[in-house]
């Protein structure tokens, strides 16, 4: 934006050439990461990556269920597309809900015997795709430095108490 000066551009920072780069480096890997790993478990499991994110929270839940709303927020998705997405998993067998018995409106999403045999046999090759991307190609100390920044975004992006219209609340 080397035409664009702060002040034409009511006090914009722009980012610097070196800034510019790490940006599209970032959205240049992510994109690449997240199409390996929604290929991988297409090809070896038959779902995208999302549902394989579902099923991993819900494994991970008491009792393998969690109530709708909060498993929206935890994997980061609206709630009509986590309605979209448990519908399929419904119809693989994967997934099952349930009323919630303290909130009649609300409903559980709960983790069938064959979804977390699904799961169980899926596992392992996404472990390995995700090794294989990000973990095999760094040091160490890279590992640690990617983690430390990666929570400094998360927590940045994600303020507890403060009210933000975030997707998953809608």
């Amino acid at each position: 934006m080397g035409y664009m000066t702060t002040a034409s551009t009511g006090g914009t920072r722009w980012l610097s050439d070196e800034e510019q780069s790490v940006w599209r480096a970032y959205l240049h890997a992510t994109t690449l990461l997240e199409d390996h790993l929604d290929r991988q478990l297409q090809r070896d499991a038959g779902m995208p990556h999302i549902y394989y994110g579902l099923l991993v929270q819900l494994s991970q839940a008491p009792h393998r269920r969690m109530r709708m709303t909060e498993l929206a927020k935890d994997v980061k998705i609206t709630r009509s597309r986590l309605s979209h997405a448990v519908a399929r998993l419904e119809r693989n067998g994967w997934v099952r809900r349930e009323d919630c018995p303290s909130d009649k409106r609300g409903q559980n999403a709960v983790l069938t015997d064959e979804g977390y045999e699904m799961l169980r046999r899926s596992a392992p090759g996404h472990v390995r795709a995700v090794r294989q991307a990000m973990f095999d190609r760094l040091t160490p100390e890279q590992v640690r430095s990617f983690g430390e920044i990666m929570q400094v975004i998360a927590t940045g992006l994600e303020p507890e108490g403060t009210g933000a219209d975030l997707p998953w609340l809608r």
